[in-house]
């Protein structure tokens, strides 16, 4: 009886040790996973989440084409910018990587372009496709400035953001009633607004250690390469000695077409 006592008792202890491990190494697990979601994220309207770092990478990408727009069309850069990270997920979105659509324009009845269908505030919606992602921006603008319900915007100041955002929201761009507040934080928050006063030849100034980040990322992903005349993807990926596989994905390209004055990162 004594001996049957003392085998469950040890049968008990050796039971209750063992739980007691995988509760210390689930434990451990979780701790590690909740360290790995540290990272920063953002929700743009394209339901992508990304991080800080491809929000920068997205910035410095597209500045140029950016300030270009502003100086043609009078939109600011800093708008352009904004809304171009917060419609695609900083060209992370469903749309920005199938049909080079970085700011969520809409067929509409005039459109006479490509087109492909995705879920929005309906189901299967139809929007606009492009061959690359500058016809998007360029498409972006020349949507704002030959749309009558726009008009009103281009009466405001250049450098006036939070104007341009708040206006957009009124003519009808987005049904988010925050959708002003999403674009002026991500103006505020990425110093967007330096490249509208590059462009009306303002001085811009904010705090080093805020730029410090994105001065380093730009300077990791600067190697941009314009294509030039007679360019192949081919021939830049030889040239730079990176596969076209690779050109590819880093430039969201679908096949290997590209056109003159296009910018490609090619590191």
């Amino acid at each position: 009886m004594i001996k049957k006592a003392l085998y469950f008792f040890t049968l008990i202890v050796l039971v209750s040790c063992n739980s007691s491990k995988k509760a210390v190494t689930s434990s451990k697990n979780n701790t590690s996973y909740s360290k790995k979601n540290k990272t920063e994220v953002i929700q743009s309207t394209s339901k992508t989440v990304t991080t800080n770092d491809v929000v920068h990478r997205y910035i410095a990408r597209y500045k140029e084409v950016a300030m270009s727009n502003m100086k043609q069309y009078g939109i600011p850069a800093s708008i352009i910018l904004a809304q171009g990270i917060l419609e695609s997920g900083a060209g992370r979105g469903t749309l920005a990587v199938n049909s080079n659509n970085h700011f969520g324009i809409k067929c509409h009845s005039d459109w006479a372009g490509e087109s492909v269908y995705h879920d929005d505030d309906s189901a299967q919606e139809c929007f606009r496709k492009y061959d690359n992602p500058e016809g998007s921006y360029k498409d972006h603008a020349l949507f704002l400035t030959s749309k009558k319900r726009y008009s009103a915007l281009f009466s405001l100041k250049k450098g006036d953001y939070e104007a341009w955002a708040k206006g957009l929201r009124a003519a009808g761009y987005a049904t988010d009633p925050q959708y002003p507040n999403k674009l002026i934080s991500y103006i505020e928050r990425y110093n967007l607004h330096q490249y509208d006063n590059k462009v009306l030849g303002k001085k811009y100034s904010f705090d080093e250690s805020q730029n410090a980040v994105t001065t380093t990322i730009e300077n990791q992903n600067s190697s941009l390469y314009e294509v030039q005349k007679g360019d192949t993807l081919y021939s830049i990926s030889k040239k730079f000695n990176v596969l076209v596989e690779d050109l590819q994905r880093k430039n969201n390209l679908k096949d290997n077409a590209i056109s003159i004055g296009q910018k490609l990162i090619v590191k």
